[in-house]
């Protein structure tokens, strides 16, 4: 009876092991997905084109900060002397982002074809840049492209700083956005940083 009773409780316990709910086997399971929504809102808010930067870049660093935050530059930018500029794709951005140093300073970011990078306002490459002139309205300078007739342009936007529109502007600490359409009405590329956002050939 005793033997029985022994039997009998442990086939009990083994029951109600096999019958317990799943997450009572696994109490911690799900606590790496709470945080998860965080950490993604937070990538999602750093990765865009902004006239300050974009993610861990930051108009204004060193090349030494730039080399850190996202990869050396290749060798045939790499070659170039330090007081020259530098205009290249490094191995830890996405694909069709640029970066531009000069003198040893990170100055301005271009988002070029294939990029799918977007702005604070979500513009990306490829967007309509009648859409794109009446979004802005006066808060940007519209001029004539230098090589290709309309509706090719240069939209430029200095944010906070409306007595900038329309002047060629030469202030270090300015930051901007010009928005390059193309011959087919879209936006081409954008620009974004210091002074050289005005830059009509890269470099120059």
């Amino acid at each position: 009876m005793i033997r029985n009773a022994v039997f009998s409780s442990v086939a009990m316990l083994a029951l109600a092991a096999c019958n317990a709910p799943e997450n009572a086997k696994t109490p911690d399971a799900k606590a790496p997905d709470a945080a998860a929504p965080a950490t993604a809102a937070d990538a999602a808010s750093a990765a865009v084109l902004t006239p300050l930067g974009y993610g861990p870049l930051k108009i204004g660093m060193t090349q030494a900060e730039v080399d850190a935050a996202v990869g050396p530059p290749p060798a045939n930018a790499a070659e170039a002397a330090p007081s020259e500029c530098r205009y290249y794709h490094p191995p830890r951005v996405p694909e069709g982002l640029l970066v531009m140093v000069e003198d040893g300073v990170l100055t301005r970011l271009t988002a070029i074809k294939g990029s799918t990078v977007k702005t604070e306002d979500g513009v990306v490459v490829g967007y309509d840049g009648e859409q794109l002139k009446a979004r802005y309205g006066a808060a940007a300078t519209v001029t004539p492209h230098k090589y290709e007739g309309a509706p090719s342009a240069y939209v430029t936007i200095w944010p906070g700083k409306p007595q900038l529109q329309g002047a060629y502007v030469t202030d270090p600490t300015a930051r901007g956005l010009v928005y390059e359409i193309g011959q087919d009405g879209k936006v081409a590329f954008i620009h974004a940083g210091g002074p050289s956002i005005q830059n009509v050939e890269g470099c120059s």
